[in-house]
């Protein structure tokens, strides 16, 4: 049989995996490139040979998303394997209509050939789009399974924006690991919370020597997802978090509607934000898609560091970067705890961008009155520290997950958001953890 002709569209993520997975050592494939989108930077590299494998002695080329067409067209492409996630159905088949028009198949790899198997309980932390709440309902699961006695691995969904060769397996442990690692704004914020917290964290590019790494330190490894996609390791419990102010979004974006399928735990996040009607509609949708699943009504209560600081205020605030752009979020924990604690008014972020933010607000126009946290490397981080001491805001809210005073200089007075997950009511994550373990 002829070797069939692939190209894996990706984010430097669940493009890596499949690829590792499934076409590493799969001789009836040669896979012609990788392309890229989503995250800036990653295109214009190469797959590294020695995580390639054998039948790729001159490792990968990632492509720019814009070149699949003259991709299949010059290479006579037989498939395309669609490999990214947090993207809306109707995007997914323009791409599966594009490249079908171009005479190649359009794929979707699913979890029996590209999930792994540990020797230890996995619980599975997943999402129907970013910025529902995985952080907050991992830490609280985390709480939970030291309160047992159990060893805690938290394996971290992949960002590897930097040098894969040197990312294939990485552990972190203590704050100096960040560093070590030259981690990204967007790395700190997934690791730093588990680190703080007394959790070891595992991230990289190859999930199978991740895993075997991993799994010799744990009693449960905690597989915390990015963005909506889904697990890496076959899960003992699948909770996946929904958001009522996106009501609609659990049946409408790929792969998260996969996700609420196979839950096994489905928290309805940010209940005291929302209203009742939007929570019931996604309620609705829960039992319809998947009416085994446990339902968990939960909230993200906000605190903020020091409410005089903004109080009767002009404030910037910057949330969480993947939640305003691919996320599509108009807002984050950051302009709650302004409306909440008086401030006077959201400074616009627009006039004073810098760099390649002007680019991101290009890209994403609906941000608004907001500044997302970018920083996708050093220069990224340079331009938002150049735009918050430009604005003109007399204190700044920093919406993210971890404090960005540690990471660039603002010259203003600034206050952070925290934000922890509380279940309101029966039943809860205790309750689905004590029943995969009692």
């Amino acid at each position: 049989m002829a070797v069939k002709k692939a190209i894996i569209m990706g984010a430097a993520g669940r493009d890596f995996h499949n690829f590792n997975t499934y076409f590493r050592d799969n001789s009836d494939y040669r896979v012609i490139a990788f392309t890229a989108t989503q995250i800036p930077n990653i295109d214009g590299r190469k797959y590294p040979a020695q995580l390639a494998g054998s039948l790729y002695p001159q490792g990968i080329q990632i492509e720019a998303e814009s070149e699949l067409p003259r991709l299949i067209r010059e290479n006579a492409v037989d498939e395309v394997f669609f490999s990214y996630s947090d993207v809306s159905n109707e995007r997914v088949m323009h791409q599966g209509a594009l490249v079908n028009s171009l005479g190649a198949t359009f794929s979707l790899l699913g979890p029996r050939h590209t999930s792994l198997k540990a020797r230890v309980p996995v619980i599975a932390v997943c999402a129907v789009r970013t910025g529902c709440g995985k952080s907050q309902t991992t830490r609280r699961i985390a709480e939970l399974l030291k309160a047992r006695g159990k060893r805690i691995v938290a394996v971290r969904h992949p960002m590897p924006y930097g040098d894969l060769l040197a990312q294939k397996v990485q552990r972190f442990a203590e704050l100096a690991d960040l560093k070590k690692h030259d981690c990204t704004i967007e790395e700190m914020e997934e690791y730093e919370p588990h680190i703080v917290s007394g959790s070891v964290v595992y991230a990289g590019v190859d999930y199978g020597a991740i895993l075997a790494q991993a799994q010799e330190e744990a009693d449960v490894i905690l597989w915390d997802g990015g963005n909506n996609d889904l697990p890496f390791y076959q899960p003992d419990l699948h909770v996946v978090v929904v958001d009522p102010l996106r009501p609609g979004h659990e049946i409408s974006y790929y792969p998260g509607e996969a996700n609420l399928r196979m839950a096994d735990v489905v928290v309805i996040n940010k209940e005291v934000e929302a209203n009742i009607a939007d929570i019931q509609s996604v309620r609705n949708n829960i039992r319809r898609l998947n009416p085994q699943a446990c339902i968990i009504d939960a909230a993200s209560p906000i605190r903020l560091q020091d409410p005089d600081v903004v109080r009767d205020k002009r404030v910037l605030v910057v949330e969480d970067g993947p939640t305003l752009t691919h996320g599509e979020m108009a807002f984050g924990a950051g302009v709650m705890a302004a409306e909440r604690y008086g401030a006077r008014e959201l400074v616009d972020p627009r006039p004073f961008l810098r760099g390649t933010l002007v680019e991101t607000f290009a890209k994403y126009p609906g941000i608004g009155r907001l500044l997302p946290a970018m920083g996708y490397g050093e220069k990224q981080m340079r331009d938002l520290e150049a735009t918050i001491n430009a604005s003109d805001c007399e204190a700044v809210i920093i919406g993210t997950p971890i404090d960005l005073r540690r990471i660039i200089r603002i010259d203003k007075p600034a206050v952070r958001v925290f934000y922890e997950l509380q279940e309101i009511g029966e039943p809860t994550l205790k309750t689905a953890i004590d029943r995969l373990f009692d």
